[in-house]
């Protein structure tokens, strides 16, 4: 039995940012559910898994007559500016969650406030899976192990629930801002007694943009991940079992579609299955004249060597850039005859910087510009100089 939902647009954003007194988040894995140690790993150039978490049978009855479900980043936080991707599995039909937010796992618990947008929300047979994401994390300390500044994220449900999970996750090199990160999602369900496929459905993924997986079922059972991902986290007790996974598309835009396998195997009582497939996109390359090109002597050459810097979303260099830029005349200053650029104009990026050494232009004019561009990231336009004219 097979049921999906396709929702291709991006989401309402909903983002619910206010924190119950209180609260007392796992920082550390020793009463909570099974779960995979917190460790850093590379997803490859671009988009990166910075840090994750999870845990399992953490429904705490909570002052409002609900529950809460929340897990911090021990051992490590992640990176200011982070993507926190978090998923949370509970036994019921409804999503009742009213809040999603965080703080830290200091004393007072002092709140963090992060917006958390939700992003997909499936249930089916009993159980439910709802994703929340927030781009930009920021407020609090960078990396720290700090047993006091963890970063923690919880869930706070309307009523009470039996059992509950979250899978957490950090993701570095995603768009700073929500109507560039958060691309497609998709999300499906279904039930069987034999080894069954979970597919949410096959979902179109940007250049360079992560595509991640999740997947719950109501039962302890044997799991196959999908071919060509990687696994983020995964958590489980004696009631359900989650699983995260994810890929990072190369440098072309594609199509993805994880299926995992639940290897259900009790004919007197079918097992049910959730999945749900969102994608979030890397942050914007910017090239910046870093030296500009100034008025020359009449020979025509342009001083001193232009440099032009890859940078991202908040102007800082990206050392880590593979990959060269090329110049090009832009403004050729009002000009009947256009002019032509001379010199080594598609240079190799070192340490995030371009040098264009040995540059000149055949004729004189007031107000030209030159024009920085590579590929998959935003040009740049020069000021405007002058050539052999004073």
């Amino acid at each position: 039995m097979l049921n999906r939902t396709t929702n291709a647009s991006l989401p309402s954003l909903i983002a619910i940012a206010l924190l119950g007194a209180g609260c007392r988040d796992a920082v550390s894995p020793g009463p909570h559910g099974l779960m995979t140690p917190t460790f850093a790993v590379t997803a490859g150039s671009g988009i990166t898994l910075d840090q994750q978490n999870g845990t399992f049978n953490d429904a705490i009855p909570w002052s409002n007559g609900g529950s809460h479900v929340g897990m911090g980043f021990n051992p490590q936080n992640p990176h200011v500016g982070d993507a926190i991707v978090a998923t949370f599995f509970w036994v019921g039909s409804t999503n009742t969650i009213t809040t999603v937010t965080d703080h830290l796992s200091d004393a007072p618990q002092t709140p963090v406030g992060n917006s958390y947008t939700l992003i997909d929300y499936v249930t089916f047979g009993g159980i439910s899976m709802a994703t929340y994401v927030a781009t930009n994390a920021r407020g609090f300390p960078d990396a720290s192990t700090a047993a006091d500044s963890i970063l923690a994220v919880h869930a706070i449900f309307s009523t009470p629930i039996p059992d509950g999970g979250v899978l957490l996750s950090a993701w570095s090199g995603v768009s700073l801002v929500d109507a560039e990160a958060l691309g497609t999602h998709l999300s499906a369900s279904g039930s069987g007694t034999t080894p069954t496929i979970a597919d949410p459905g096959a979902i179109p993924v940007n250049a360079g943009a992560l595509a991640f997986g999740v997947t719950m079922s109501d039962r302890l059972a044997g799991l196959g991940t999908p071919p060509g991902f990687t696994t983020v986290n995964e958590a489980e007790d004696q009631q359900m079992k989650g699983d995260a996974e994810y890929v990072v598309q190369g440098n072309a835009a594609g199509v993805v579609e994880p299926q995992w396998t639940w290897f259900f195997d009790q004919a007197s009582s079918a097992g049910t299955w959730l999945a749900t497939a969102l994608t979030l996109n890397p942050a914007a390359t910017h090239l910046l004249f870093t030296v500009q090109p100034r008025t020359t002597l009449p020979l025509m050459t342009i001083a001193p060597a232009v440099q032009a810097t890859v940078v991202d979303d908040q102007g800082n260099p990206l050392t880590d850039f593979t990959g060269s830029v090329s110049i090009a005349i832009g403004h050729n200053g009002g000009l009947l005859l256009r002019g032509t650029l001379s010199g080594t104009k598609t240079v190799p990026v070192v340490n995030g910087v371009a040098t264009f050494s040995d540059l000149s232009i055949d004729q004189i004019g007031n107000g030209y510009t030159l024009v920085v561009s590579a590929p998959g990231a935003t040009s740049a336009e020069s000021a405007p100089f002058n050539i052999g004219v004073f």
